[in-house]
């Protein structure tokens, strides 16, 4: 009996699968091409004989699926049919999201300006198709919307549980519809959360809260492993060897930052909760308290996303326990006010509205409007099945 072995095409489809569902499982950066070609039942060098390196096999994840999303928007004609596209992409390339939001930074500096560009692209095509339907909305509240709709469909990839995909796919073209449908002719400015990009930094009280606070903002934006402990204690004016006087490495400072980020989430959100009158009133407080805290410490969400991974085992443990109880506690109150929903549906408008949160608040130009507060707790009714504003 004779072995064939898989044409090549096979092969690197078989190759791309692994490496995208395990770099969506554990990080960029914790997976090695020799685990990979494991996954696909292969030795190491015969994997290099089909792709370059890590970065290649990246690049190549991202566009299997951002060229099936582009090719699905670019034969839509109606808004139904952009759903249908977004929908069919997150739920066939679920770690698509994850990928995007959080890996495709690591990228070469000319691919990630690239991947930016296509998604401007894919934006403008979805404007175009909207602003068709709903001639009323100016180009800004049109890419807005579909921006957030793609961070919606995003949300999926962080679904622990794998949902049936014809049901996510349903929900998905539903939640799609509603964000594109929401009204922004008449939203205001609320100076409660109105944060200018160039409001300063409060000074912390100690040298170590500010080495929390500006270790959050550099960790998310430039990347753990691009920030030194010299470049940290510049920060705050003190040497970089200082900086161990506080901690005891770089990476106990990355998880004592993620912990005081999270405890403040906690403390504004189970706040707005725990003074509401009855269930609807309080998921109503959640959502505007998450907003709030979102538009005020984007850096941390963004940080959250992109370096949890980074974390010693144990931290990481208790950051995944954080989201697994902070997700339950809104899907438990969601199903309170909308008992038609069972929490597979509840976990999946969940997890859009936190996606559609986290990257509105960190996605420029948009996230400088002074009405965004407004705007966001307008699309989470909508992904949560709330109704809008009186």
């Amino acid at each position: 009996m004779v072995v064939r072995r898989p044409p090549a095409r096979s092969r690197q489809a078989q190759i791309l699968a692994v490496a995208a569902e395990r770099f969506h499982r554990s990080g960029y950066h914790q997976v090695s091409m020799t685990e990979v070609a494991a996954g696909v039942g292969i030795t190491a060098p015969a994997l290099y004989r089909h792709f370059r390196g890590k970065p290649e096999l990246l690049d190549r994840t991202l566009r299997l699926g951002l060229d099936e999303l582009s090719g699905g928007l670019r034969a839509a004609s109606t808004t139904a049919d952009v759903g249908a596209a977004l929908a069919a992409v997150a739920v066939g390339h679920r770690p698509l999201g994850t990928l995007v939001q959080r890996d495709a930074r690591l990228l070469p500096p000319v691919r990630r300006a690239g991947l930016r560009r296509e998604l401007r692209a894919d934006v403008a095509l979805m404007a175009g198709v909207l602003r068709a339907e709903r001639p009323e909305l100016g180009l800004a509240d049109a890419e807005l919307l579909c921006w957030s709709a793609l961070s919606a469909g995003a949300g999926l990839s962080y679904q622990s549980a794998v949902p049936q995909p014809r049901r996510a796919e349903r929900l998905l073209r539903e939640l799609v519809a509603a964000i594109l449908a929401v009204p922004l002719g008449d939203t205001s400015p609320d100076p409660r959360d109105y944060c200018p990009a160039a409001a300063p930094v409060a000074r912390a009280q100690s040298r170590r809260e500010e080495l929390l606070a500006v270790a959050v903002r550099l960790f998310h934006r430039r990347g753990f492993d691009n920030v030194s402990t010299d470049q940290l204690g510049a920060a705050v004016g003190i040497s970089g060897p200082s900086v161990y006087r506080h901690f005891e490495s770089k990476a106990q400072l990355l998880a004592a930052s993620l912990v005081r980020s999270r405890e403040r989430l906690w403390h504004e959100v189970e706040g707005a909760i725990a003074v509401a009158d009855g269930p609807g009133p309080a998921l109503e407080a959640a959502l505007a308290a998450y907003v709030g805290f979102a538009r005020r410490n984007n850096d941390y969400l963004g940080a959250m996303l992109s370096e949890t991974e980074r974390l010693a085992a144990s931290d990481r443990r208790a950051a995944v326990d954080f989201r697994r109880d902070f997700l339950r506690t809104w899907v438990e109150l969601l199903c309170q006010v909308r008992p038609e929903y069972d929490a597979a549906q509840a976990r999946i408008r969940v997890h859009a509205l936190f996606a559609l949160v986290n990257d509105g608040v960190r996605n420029r130009p948009y996230c400088e409007r002074p009405d965004l507060g407004d705007c966001l707790r307008r699309l989470g009714r909508a992904v949560l099945g709330l109704p809008g504003p009186a």
